[in-house]
């Protein structure tokens, strides 16, 4: 993303109408996201809680849950869509990006260069459409999908 950041902003601007100023800086955010969620995935340590009960010892383990759907707005394109997929990575979990209709250009580079960086192919994948509704649907109620990530309007999350 660093390397590829201008053309990143550049298609940002083109997709949504953000300031190339304002899209660099959200191109320069996106990728801070990997940069500390990858950070983290190597400190994802169980930990021993404190218990109130005598006798109990409460112990979580970090593991991935399986696949996590992502449903992102259209106004952060690339920002929203790193943050929710580097966490879904860090926790060994694969993902399918519902890309916001508005901006689906900026998911699929994401997803390519992801590729190009060594991500194996099926760990992202992203879903573009016109038809938002019937497909986040699918993703929310999907027995595949093990978690949601999503990020809109009040109105879409209640449906």
């Amino acid at each position: 993303m660093t390397e590829h950041a201008e053309e990143l902003a550049r298609l940002i601007t083109l997709e949504n109408g953000k300031p190339l100023a304002d899209a660099r800086g959200e191109q320069t955010y996106s990728a801070s996201f990997i940069e500390w969620f990858a950070a983290e995935a190597m400190r994802a340590y169980g930990d021993h809680i404190p218990a109130t009960i005598d006798g109990v010892r409460n112990v979580t383990i970090k593991q991935p849950i399986g696949v996590v759907g992502i449903i992102t707005p259209w106004n952060f394109p690339s920002a929203m869509i790193t943050r929710k997929v580097a966490a879904a990575l860090a926790a060994g979990c694969t993902c399918v990006i519902k890309a916001p209709s508005e901006t689906p250009f900026s998911a699929l580079a994401l997803a390519k260069l992801a590729e190009e960086a060594g991500v194996p192919k099926g760990v992202i994948n992203v879903i573009t459409t016109g038809s938002s509704s019937t497909v986040g649907k699918i993703l929310a109620t999907h027995p595949i999908i093990k978690k949601i990530s999503f990020t809109g309007s009040t109105g879409v999350g209640k449906v």
